[in-house]
């Protein structure tokens, strides 16, 4: 299944949906289930709910779809799918995005490029990632606002793996199981902001944490309909190709990501892990940041696309 999270007006609240034929109209669930049986159900309330009620709440979602009542896609408002995630954990899984990242990055600063670093090793041995804002998430069709702090804005393409149950040291064989779906995920990077702080070691902070820097979207599509290991992944901005990958060339898993971060913490049902970039899918590694106006528009095999327009309040930022 795919499934959305939407609003069919604007003073409407977040509805479960999802999407059927050929993805240009979906079935209100709630209402479906409503129409079915005469009652709502607790497992069709939100994402989250649905993730946390697990195969039963999918089966039951399966069900309320057969001969539903269905509305044109383009009659409402996709939100991000799952709009408050529990948790974002962004990992690094593509070595050539590291290099090639760090490649532009120097030459941005205007520094010279060290091809050995404390990162790189570290990222050979073991995966690494840092924690995301989980607030600031926004979904498909939503105008991001170019932070003041920043003058260069970049896209990130990733894929995120939503978790569907919840533990604690689980082991690599079992990490499938625990896998509720996967969406396309942006990675929105004040990247001069980023580059100065990272001098600090101690992560990305407003690089990456300004409202509606997380972008997620259109969809998650249910672990049983999509693989992740070698899927095309592409970057257009106003419809100009700019970047193209694919997750085949992932060093971690996302079972071995399970594995490693469970360790020792417990993972939640409605949590997100995401890939990191791959190799070539930022506006750095290209060489073509973004400019105010810029429409960027992210599309991941089997998963959909996910379309979002950058704009910048003040003038002195480039403008398209």
């Amino acid at each position: 299944m795919k499934l959305v999270t939407y609003i069919s007006s604007p003073q409407g609240g977040p509805t479960l949906g999802a999407l059927i034929g050929a993805e240009d109209e979906l079935v209100d669930l709630q209402a479906a289930h409503r129409g079915s049986f005469g009652a709502i159900h607790p497992a069709l309330n939100s994402m989250q709910d649905l993730i946390e009620h697990g195969e039963e709440g999918l089966a039951l979602a399966q069900a309320c779809m057969q001969g539903a009542a269905t509305m044109p896609l383009a009659s409402v408002q996709l939100l991000a799918p799952l709009p408050r995630p529990l948790q974002i954990r962004d990992c690094l899984c593509f070595e050539d995005h590291l290099l090639g990242a760090a490649r532009a990055g120097a030459r941005l600063m205007g520094q010279e490029f060290a091809e050995e670093t404390a990162m790189l090793r570290t990222f050979r041995r073991q995966p690494i990632w840092y924690k995301a804002n989980r607030m600031s998430v926004v979904g498909p069709g939503h105008e991001v606002v170019w932070p003041d702090h920043s003058n260069v804005m970049d896209y990130e393409l990733e894929i995120g793996m939503v978790l569907g149950r919840t533990g604690v040291k689980i082991p690599r064989e079992q990490a499938r199981d625990y896998i509720f779906g996967y969406t396309i995920f942006n990675d929105l990077s004040a990247r001069d902001t980023q580059l100065l702080e990272m001098e600090g070691q101690l992560g990305p902070t407003q690089g990456k944490d300004f409202d509606g820097g997380n972008v997620f979207g259109p969809c998650i599509v249910t672990a049983d309909e999509f693989s992740p290991n070698d899927v095309r992944m592409t970057v257009r901005v106003n419809g100009e190709l700019r970047s193209e990958g694919s997750s085949s060339k992932m060093k971690y898993s996302f079972e071995d990501l399970i594995a490693y971060v469970s360790r020792d913490e417990t993972l939640y049902a409605g949590e997100i892990l995401c890939s990191g970039t791959v190799g070539g899918g930022s506006g750095l590694e290209a060489g073509t940041l973004l400019q105010s106006g810029d429409v960027v528009e992210m599309e991941i095999e089997g998963i959909g696309r996910l379309r979002n327009r950058i704009i910048a309040l003040n003038d002195d930022k480039q403008t398209n």
